[in-house]
């Protein structure tokens, strides 16, 4: 199960896993096939279950549920990819904007806004306001709160062997690295001749080239190639004051423990696990 938030890194922790899987860049079916959306509205549930009672490999699901609202298996390995919250916010700012609106509300079944709040305010206004949001986390699981206790809930979780997180930085910076730690983790055996071409095909620039392939489907999303933007840690400092982003750490700080925020913003230095060992 791959467990994130959106705008977290979930299609390409899909990826790798079915890199992993198949052990070829040419995966034998579209991503969204070998890897259904477990909770996506725009597919009946009867249809998705049957999806997965077909496949005969390995399975890797994708849900943006945290785990506390999935039924925790022994037998299941749960994947949680983290971002930055405030390079996730950025960026689901401009997914908002690449989202068919009207193709979502009729694929659901749902009356949604045509007018998203991100089309209305700029970027640095939008995320002033995003910080400072007060909602229920379990209601808004897009929201700061939302965000924090999708991943609070995880972190708590990282000491079982079956519970691993990943962070989107640690992705982008050494990329072949995590790969071969997720291999570890599910017990994948990798012949090292073949590890270069599965981590070229996995970078961000091969996806990027070849979105058709990766972006969900059903025509929800209007430029697929714009579903992978950038990729780079950052842009939020980019738009925000210093003392913009003074106050997301304060209120951060009430929101989750210190060594998850510590990791969150400085990857790299540590893994989750080593934050357990050192209590």
């Amino acid at each position: 199960m791959i467990s994130t938030r959106t705008r977290s890194g979930t299609t390409w922790t899909q990826m790798i896993c079915g890199l992993l899987i198949f052990q070829t860049p040419d995966l034998p079916a579209p991503l969204g096939r070998l890897s259904p959306w477990l909770d996506h509205l725009t597919m009946p549930r009867d249809e998705v279950y049957a999806l997965l009672a077909a496949q005969r490999h390995r399975r890797f699901i994708k849900t943006h549920t945290p785990l506390d609202g999935i039924p925790i298996d022994p037998r299941v390995t749960y994947i949680v990819t983290a971002r930055h919250p405030l390079d996730l916010a950025v960026s689901l700012y401009h997914h908002t904007t690449n989202i068919d609106i009207a193709r979502m509300s009729e694929l659901t079944g749902n009356q949604l806004p045509t007018n998203p709040t991100a089309l209305r305010k700029t970027l640095r206004d939008w995320l002033v306001s995003w910080i400072g949001h007060d909602t229920d986390p379990r209601r808004n699981l897009d929201s700061l709160p939302g965000v924090l206790f999708h991943l609070g809930d995880a972190w708590a979780r990282r000491g079982e062997s079956n519970v691993l997180l990943i962070h989107y930085d640690d992705l982008s910076r050494d990329l072949e690295g995590q790969m071969r730690r997720l291999a570890g983790h599910l017990g994948i055996a990798v012949p090292e001749p073949s590890w270069p071409r599965l981590v070229q095909a996995a970078t961000f620039e091969r996806m990027r080239g070849e979105a058709d392939r990766f972006v969900p489907g059903d025509g929800i999303i209007k430029s697929t190639t714009s579903f992978f933007r950038r990729g780079r840690p950052g842009a939020a400092e980019e738009v925000l004051t210093d003392e913009e982003i003074a106050g997301y750490h304060a209120r951060v700080t009430s929101m989750a423990p210190p060594d998850l925020l510590a990791w969150l913003h400085a990857p790299g230095g540590c893994e989750p696990d080593d934050f357990s060992k050192a209590g």
